[in-house]
């Protein structure tokens, strides 16, 4: 048995409905599976979402408070007053700022953009900022991505003269900023269709509004932030992602030119994993160690030399960044597990004096990927006695809902169900610790703190094809709400598998179905489950399909990404040696490690003591293994097949390691046959009397036999009183009765051992497995039946 490292949450689609669709926009029965799943099911709905450059956008004027925004703007412009944008410091921020900069850029505006400094100003609008802009004359302040809790920083703004247009789309609070417009497509009285747009798309919709028409050639920016941002690609924003994408494979802007080059994307093949792990990490490591403004610039240079200058110094950001992840990551997991133990904390909240405030948000997604809890990651700032953090959330937890309960602690506090920032005081970190485990107390259980893989749904070997893989990037662009699809391929084996890599951590396996369909698979860092599969087994694995493309061949294959087997494993160690080193590398949680002989410890000393150790001395100590599901090793050859029977029979263990050692003079020995009785008794006959003891050796080296034989036969005969052996001299008993052999007590014994030697030492891997298993499952069957029958 192997358990998977992830709840495994299989997804099944109406057949009526996948049938429907299979027909009707001729795909195959996977992917309108696939599209069901996504609440997709009719055909408008699912035509629409596969042909997505048909689709259009929704009227700006939809968002409330547009027609104020726009018109004041216009107004602005008119008069050539003072406009400035003030954005934030992340990718959606960054690309938000860039879009409205473009858009007043061309109607002609006296426009320039703040972002303000994570460390000396924190998140979001502060008055520093504001009362600068109105000292430098700004007239009409425009806020992206952020806005939306800043509700006495928004009074400051009409107090110093300044009219205040905000636009956001964070989760809003209970009060809202007064402001001469708030473009928010979540607010409450809000009739807009699509909800879930992210800071650039808020931004997008009023260069829209402003322009009197869609610009185009904008998309390509605004796609980088909907990405980087990690709303949901649906609606509006698998639009704005899928058409953005379409443009950045062609576009000539250079400050996207020169991202791509230091990020080694290659543009013709860009996709949403370009953006988000190659193009945005970098857009974002400038705000997270510094000032945001060079990504702005960037993004708006006009010149290739100073965006390759530009790109050149951003990209060395992003690996001073990397290192500074990497170290405070390693000292972040060494807290949690001296400090905070997750056994004892739903809620993982850890600072420290010299963190760096831009990355603790990574941080905190190690933390989440690494304990799988809701995680806030603060930096202690002891001179001002504040704590500025991050938190990350996992599934069933709703990170904004439950700081919300907390905000008279959190002055400067937003963010998402899944994610949010913060400002606190230092000395209220231990009272938030309380209330937010306290609520975790409440709303999660043991299982919810197991990770969720969310499968799309399982298939055959048969069903995957390249076809079905190319008609699966339809889907495309992946991202929140709109995954790439993780498939189950059940019950199947293993043609091949072995480790691979310089570090041979990685996993290479051949799936088949005993139909003659294979499938060739990939399992990075899953190298260690070549040891956890057994030969034959059968097994479930999830992951993501893909082709293969290699000399103009093109081949499915699938990531995977988990693997389980469902049934008890056999794991075959007879005849290894290093025996202290192969039991290390066994799972120790729920394992024991069974001896019959004392024996066993001259030849394994570090044996003794042995915590997992179950020695079984007689039949009853089975007893010590009733109900055991774990992991049980053999370490040596019971006495007798009623000793071993004991020992697995009516148990459940998930797996056997099967050493089955014994000395080894004894591992060399056969049994007499009734030929080698037959003429030992025909020797003493016609030779009469021999002195074992002096002449044993040379008889059993006459005969090549080993000297065991001869000493075991004439026990035998001295049982079945047919000799009698006197200081080592054997002579026939006169008129001895005629017995069987079977009527030794040393035969009987010796015959079973010897049977039991080829059934267990000598057979084939399989003839092995069929034994274990006969007694595994027939001796639960029997004992099922005697229930039912006491029932």
């Amino acid at each position: 048995m192997l358990k998977p490292k992830t709840r495994w949450n299989l997804r099944t689609a109406d057949e009526n409905k996948v049938a429907v669709l299979a027909e009707e926009l001729h795909i195959t029965p996977l992917v309108a599976a696939l599209l069901v799943n996504r609440g997709l099911d009719t055909i408008e709905s699912a035509r629409s979402f596969l042909f997505v450059k048909n689709q259009t956008f929704h009227d700006p004027f939809l968002l409330k408070d547009m027609d104020k925004a726009v018109y004041r703007i216009k107004e602005a412009i008119q008069n050539g007053e003072k406009i400035r944008i003030f954005g934030d410091y992340d990718a959606d921020g960054v690309t938000s700022t860039t879009v409205m900069m473009t858009a007043l850029t061309r109607l002609g505006a006296d426009v320039d953009f703040y972002i303000p400094n994570r460390f000396t100003e924190g998140y979001g609008p502060n008055p520093m900022a504001f009362r600068l802009a109105a000292e430098q004359g700004v007239k009409v302040l425009i806020t992206v991505d952020t806005g939306i809790s800043a509700v006495a920083e928004a009074k400051l703004a009409a107090e110093l003269g300044m009219d205040y247009i905000l636009t956001d789309h964070h989760e809003p609070g209970p009060q809202l900023p007064e402001a001469l417009a708030i473009i928010h497509p979540k607010l409450e009285d809000s009739s807009y269709p699509f909800k879930e747009l992210a800071g650039v798309g808020v931004a997008f919709k009023l260069a829209h509004a402003l322009l009197g028409e869609l610009p185009d050639d904008l998309l390509e920016i605004a796609a980088i932030g909907t990405i980087a941002d990690l709303v949901p690609l649906q609606g509006e924003n698998r639009v704005i992602a899928a058409k953005g994408i379409e443009q950045l494979r062609l576009t000539r802007r250079p400050g996207l030119v020169a991202l791509m080059k230091v990020a080694n994307v290659q543009q013709e093949a860009l996709n949403e994993e370009s953006i988000g792990f190659a193009m945005a990490p970098r857009i974002n490591a400038v705000g997270r160690l510094g000032d945001a403004d060079p990504a702005v610039d960037l993004l708006m240079s006009a010149s290739l030399e100073e965006a390759m200058e530009l790109a050149n110094e951003i990209n060395d950001i992003n690996k001073e960044r990397q290192e500074m992840v990497a170290a405070m990551a390693e000292e972040a997991i060494a807290e949690v597990e001296e400090n905070f133990p997750p056994e004892s904390n739903g809620v993982l909240i850890i600072g420290r004096e010299g963190w760096n405030a831009g990355v603790v948000g990574i941080v905190a997604s190690k933390l989440v990927e690494r304990f799988y809890r809701p995680t806030i990651v603060l930096s202690y700032d002891r001179d001002k006695g504040l704590a500025k953090g991050s938190a990350r959330s996992i599934v069933g937890f709703d990170l904004f809902q439950s700081l919300s309960q907390c905000r008279e602690m959190l002055p400067h506090f937003g963010g998402h169900p899944m994610a949010a920032g913060m400002t606190l005081k230092i000395e209220d970190v231990q009272e938030l610790r309380d209330r937010m485990n306290l609520i975790a107390k409440e709303e999660l259980n043991e299982e919810d703190f197991t990770p969720i893989t969310n499968l799309d749904g399982a298939t055959t070997l048969a069903e995957v094809s390249v076809q079905t893989i190319q008609e699966m990037s339809l889907l495309a662009p992946f991202g929140v709400a709109n995954p790439k699809p993780k498939i189950l391929i059940d019950s199947v084996q293993l043609s091949s598998v072995r480790k691979i890599g310089a570090n041979q951590n990685h996993l290479k396996v051949q799936l088949e179905d005993g139909e003659k369909h294979k499938l060739d698979g990939v399992g990075f860092g899953l190298g260690h489950f070549v040891d956890e599969i057994a030969p034959h087994a059968e097994v479930s694995v999830i992951g993501e399909l893909s082709i293969n493309e290699w000399n103009n061949m093109k081949k499915p294959q699938i990531f995977v990404q988990d693997v389980s087997v469902d049934h008890w494993q056999l794991f075959d160690y007879r005849g290894k040696g290093q025996a202290e080193k192969w039991l290390a590398d066994i799972p120790a949680q729920n394992r024991k490690i069974v001896i019959f002989s004392e024996d066993i410890y001259s030849r394994y000393p570090f044996l003794q003591n042995h915590p997992d150790l179950v020695h079984i001395e007689n039949e009853l100590d089975a007893e010590q293994l009733d109900c055991f599901e774990g992991h049980l090793v053999l370490m040596d050859m019971p006495p007798s097949r009623e000793y071993l029977k004991r020992v697995i029979a009516k148990k459940n263990p998930s797996r056997i390691y099967a050493h089955l050692s014994h000395e080894q003079d004894h591992f060399l020995s056969t049994m007499p046959t009734r030929d080698h009785f037959k003429w030992f008794y025909a020797f003493l006959a016609k030779k009469g009397p021999l002195d074992v003891k002096r002449y044993g050796d040379d008889l059993a080296k006459y005969r090549g036999w080993s000297r065991d034989t001869v000493d075991f036969i004439s026990k035998v005969f001295f049982e079945l009183d047919f000799v009698t052996i006197e200081n080592g001299l054997i002579m026939l008993t006169t008129n001895a009765k005629k017995r069987d052999l079977s009527e030794s007590e040393s035969y009987t014994r010796k015959k079973e051992q010897f049977e039991l030697e080829q059934e267990l030492v000598y057979s084939s891997y399989q003839q092995l497995f069929d034994w274990f298993n006969h007694y595994l499952v027939h001796e639960a069957t029997d004992l099922e039946e005697e229930i039912k029958q006491w029932i």
